[in-house]
C-alpha cells in the first residue's frame, strides 16, 4: 500500500466539517472488517482507509498543527499498514468485568507466540505475527497489532467462496475459532491486489 502522508490528510477545519461523514463511512467499513474470535478477542483488520481517519482523529483530539508532529503521526500509522501480500490487525482482548480484568488479562500470556492466532482457508494456515513491545514477561498489553503474510495457495482459496476460512486462536487458556464472513473475505482480497 502506498505510505500515508501529511498530503493525505484534510486540514482541520475540512475534516471538521466533514466528519460527521467520514466517521459513518469508516465506521460502516470497520463494521465489515471487524471479526470476533470467541467472548473476549475482537480483531479489526486495517487498510489505508482506516488508519487515515485514525491519523485524522488523533490530529484532532490532540491539536496537532505542527508539520513535523503530523509526519510523526503518519509515520506511526504507516507501520500498521499492511506490506505486499499481507493483512494487518489491531486485535483487542476486550474485558469488561473491572474484577477480572488483571487475572484474564495475564491469562493471555504468549498469545504473541508463533501458530497462536491464524487464519484458515480449506487446509492452509497463515499466522499472526505481532509487534513486538506489546507484552513482557509478566505483563500483556490488551491491544496488539499483528500481521499475517499470505501465500499464493492461501489467497488462492480465499477467492474461492465455497471454501471455509476461520479465525483460530490456539492458545493453552483460549481456544476457539469463528467463521469469517464474506464481507471479510472480500476486504482481504481488496488488501492482497
Amino acid at each position: 500500500m502506498n505510505l500515508l502522508t501529511p498530503q493525505d490528510l484534510l486540514s482541520a477545519a475540512q475534516y471538521e466539517e466533514n466528519r460527521a461523514a467520514i466517521r459513518q463511512r469508516i465506521i460502516t467499513l470497520k463494521k465489515r472488517r471487524r471479526i470476533s474470535v470467541g467472548e473476549l478477542v475482537t480483531l479489526v483488520f486495517e487498510n489505508r482507509e482506516t488508519l487515515l481517519f485514525q491519523i485524522q482523529e488523533m490530529i484532532r483530539i490532540e491539536r496537532i498543527f505542527d508539520p513535523g508532529k503530523i509526519q510523526e503521526e503518519c509515520d506511526v500509522y504507516n507501520a500498521l499498514l499492511p506490506g505486499h501480500d499481507e493483512l494487518s490487525a489491531t486485535l483487542f482482548i476486550e474485558i469488561t468485568d473491572s474484577e477480572k480484568i488483571q487475572s484474564l488479562l495475564d491469562s493471555f500470556q504468549n498469545i504473541d507466540q508463533a501458530d497462536t492466532v491464524g487464519i484458515k482457508v480449506g487446509d492452509t494456515s497463515v499466522f499472526a505475527n505481532f509487534e513486538a513491545g506489546h507484552s513482557k514477561e509478566d505483563k500483556i498489553s490488551a491491544v496488539h497489532f499483528v500481521r499475517f503474510s499470505t501465500t499464493p495457495t492461501f489467497r488462492d482459496l480465499l477467492a474461492q467462496d465455497e471454501v471455509p476460512a476461520f479465525l483460530t486462536i490456539l492458545h493453552p487458556q483460549y481456544r476457539t475459532e469463528a467463521p469469517v464472513s464474506q464481507e471479510l473475505r472480500q476486504e482481504w482480497l481488496k488488501d492482497l491486489e
